[in-house]
């Protein structure tokens, strides 16, 4: 009689395959609908993309260069392609029963130019001239190739009559890309949203304060620090949950496929009886992935002080998510390094839920900060 509930479905396309949220809203708030995971390997990030390697972490923590989105190889574009990861969204979406039809997509960090640029006060004609004439000096690509988008960071410094503004730019053909794969899906791509801003949402909120978000993927760990509820930096590097697996198989001699049940044997084993592993000799043993994250949350928030403006500011915190957070003694670990409050982030503690689903919640949740990020997009 009255149509259909109205919902919101966030997409998260990462390299270990798709996440997806549907909310509703209800009373004014979100409520979660369905979700799914769809494992696969997927080649989302662009293959000339420039991120740190854990030797370069372990050096003086200097990039040789920014991850700049180079322009999208005709390999990358092919039909093959896009039906492969059409395939996949569409299982997701009939085993999840998804209604929307609509959807907003994460743009993962290899593929989006971010940065944050400093104008002086102007009209809005002369801005955005100025704006695209200071962003082209910086990006990879002409202009006319690339999505801009930009916000304006509130506060500015009123004295000086400066703003700054927070830059986010994507290849038009990415762009092309994405959108082709949904209409092979049956999905209209209502937005695309970096990482980065999902995640803020989802695991920040309102909080004004500094703050480290850790997203640790399949095969990357990206950092974001989020101030007054921006996500000012972005930093990425080459380790994530499949190097652990890599020692893993390694160290204890078991196939690849029993990788993931002995991960979640750890994990359980942390959860219920912290005298089941010995710490030492756990965190020795990932020290070639551990290592290079904690190098470069420091290396964030060395660069992050150093600029101006923000000599006098304290993070406060260290946010982790992603599906490589999980490990056994991680964020005591990172905890004790900096001396900050370091936890697991919850995506679903603003979302409204079934307390019998709270178990399995709890433990797919840092899989599902961002899918959760994108739908709550223009429903807080």
């Amino acid at each position: 009689m009255f149509g259909k509930p109205k919902t919101k479905l966030g997409i998260d396309i990462g390299a270990g395959g798709i996440k997806l949220v549907e909310l509703q809203k209800k009373k004014g708030r979100p409520v979660l609908f369905t979700y799914a995971i769809a494992p696969e390997d997927l080649s989302i990030h662009p293959k000339e993309a420039m991120v740190k390697k854990p030797e370069d972490l372990m050096g003086d923590g200097q990039p040789e260069k920014d991850h700049h989105d180079p322009e999208m190889k005709d390999s990358e574009l092919s039909e093959e392609r896009i039906q492969k990861y059409a395939t996949v969204l569409k299982e997701a979406l009939k085993k999840a029963k998804v209604v929307a039809r609509s959807a907003t997509v994460s743009l993962p960090v290899s593929a989006v130019f971010h940065a944050v640029v400093t104008l002086p006060k102007m009209d809005k004609k002369s801005f955005d001239s100025v704006l695209k004439a200071k962003v082209q000096k910086l990006v990879p690509l002409p202009l006319e190739k690339l999505s801009l988008d930009y916000q304006v960071i509130e506060g500015g410094d009123k004295k000086n009559k400066t703003q700054k503004i927070l830059v986010n730019a994507v290849e038009k053909k990415r762009v092309s890309f994405y959108a082709k794969i949904f209409q092979e899906a049956g999905l209209t791509l209502e937005s695309l949203e970096p990482e980065s801003t999902a995640l803020t949402r989802t695991l920040i909120g309102k909080d004004k304060s500094v703050s480290m978000i850790v997203d640790i993927g399949a095969k990357r760990t990206n950092f974001f620090i989020v101030d007054n509820g921006y996500p000012i930096t972005h930093h990425s590097t080459e380790v994530g949950g499949e190097k652990v697996n890599m020692i893993l198989q390694n160290r204890l001699g078991i196939e690849a496929e029993l990788v993931e049940g002995v991960k979640k044997d750890l994990s359980n084993a942390i959860l219920f009886d912290k005298n089941a592993l010995e710490k030492e000799k756990f965190l020795s043993m990932l020290a070639p992935v551990i290592d290079p994250i904690v190098k470069e949350i420091e290396y964030s928030f060395e660069v992050y002080l150093r600029q101006q403006g923000n000599e006098a500011k304290i993070p406060e915190k260290i946010i982790l998510t992603g599906g490589g957070s999980i490990f056994p003694f991680l964020t005591e670990y990172i905890e004790e390094k900096f001396k900050k409050k370091c936890f697991l982030g919850d995506p679903w503690a603003r979302i409204v839920h079934q307390q019998s689903l709270q178990p399995l919640l709890n433990k797919i949740g840092p899989r599902m900060s961002v899918s959760v990020g994108l739908a709550l997009r223009d429903m807080v």
